[in-house]
């Protein structure tokens, strides 16, 4: 039987938590405050937190914690560059904990999220009971590539591909995230938008295995999510030094269930193939007619049951 996600919950808290003198997060927190806490990550960088998100997770055993990393969502300021980088973010991860008085807690994360998810357990293997990983991003070179040169994805979608690149000069055309970047953030309205709809489409090319699901270029314009996601990519997404998969002997103790989608063009399936080898503890699902997107039905199902076997597993242990 599929087990589709949770009904729509109204969180019982909503709240700013200042974590520096410029950034301040929006926090929710949902379902059962005596429960099994559980922190979903969201992913990007730069996108934000969703009612659906809260929807993973069965309300009367979880305490559900979601909130918008730095510069994403409702925190603030939005779109802020200035100290937006991953450490500062999993350092967020652990005031969050510290201010709700948690001391352990279960973390939730796709793509970006996943990464971040690995990034906070090397930092603070104590504090997780356990992790759940969609799409798994580890933010090497080779990841970051694979979606902005002319040699990963680009290889399945040419034509997705030529449509992204085809106005920039030719020798930028094979690794254009430089140049998209300066684009996008150009004071030429045109320029700067034209940058956002390609990149928009591009985007939606890669992560739709569905057929049929047409891009969709909106009037309301936001571009601070794609300049946050070009700030992080540029930057290596801030782990060139300490990779993911080294020392990751500092999270072997922690049970890990990866979800992963067979057809997976944003994070192909390498990657978390590489993780599961490196973690002993960590059990690998790969759906073969899925796809990067957590709600495909077959993907949303997939980890409906992660987070009910966690909530096994902790209350017979309790």
């Amino acid at each position: 039987m599929l087990h589709s996600l949770y009904p729509e919950i109204e969180p019982f808290s909503q709240q700013y938590l200042k974590v520096s003198p410029l950034h301040q997060l929006y926090i929710e927190q949902c379902g059962n405050e005596q429960g099994i806490p559980v922190i979903f990550l969201h992913g990007g960088p730069g996108s934000a937190c969703r009612e659906q998100h809260r929807c993973y997770f069965d309300p009367a055993i979880y305490h559900i914690i979601l909130f918008d990393q730095r510069g994403c969502g409702r925190s603030k300021p939005q779109g802020e560059l200035k100290e937006n980088n991953t450490l500062a973010l999993v350092e967020d991860i652990n005031t969050i904990r510290k201010h709700l008085g948690i001391s352990q807690w279960l973390v939730f994360g796709g793509s970006w999220g996943a990464t971040l998810a690995l990034v906070y357990a090397k930092q603070y293997p104590k504090q997780v009971l356990g992790m759940i990983l969609r799409g798994v991003f580890l933010g090497r070179a080779q990841d970051i590539n694979w979606v902005y040169t002319n040699k990963g994805a680009a290889q399945i979608y040419p034509d997705a591909w030529q449509a992204l690149v085809d106005n920039l000069p030719i020798e930028q055309q094979q690794a254009p995230l430089n140049a998209l970047y300066q684009r996008l953030i150009n004071s030429d309205e045109q320029i700067s938008r034209d940058a956002y709809n390609r990149l928009q489409q591009w985007e939606s090319a890669i992560l739709n295995i569905q057929p049929g699901t047409p891009a969709s270029i909106v009037d309301t314009i936001n571009k601070k999510p794609s300049i946050i996601q070009l700030h992080y990519s540029i930057n290596r997404c801030f782990i060139e030094k300490n990779p993911i998969l080294e020392q990751i002997t500092q999270i072997s103790d922690i049970p890990i269930k990866i979800i992963q989608g067979r057809y997976d063009f944003v994070c192909p399936v390498e990657q978390a193939w590489q993780l599961a080898y490196h973690c002993p503890q960590a059990k690998l699902t790969v759906i073969d007619m899925a796809g990067h997107l957590a709600n495909e039905p077959l993907m949303s199902n997939a980890l409906v049951e992660a987070t009910l076997s966690f909530s096994k597993q902790f209350l017979n242990h309790h």
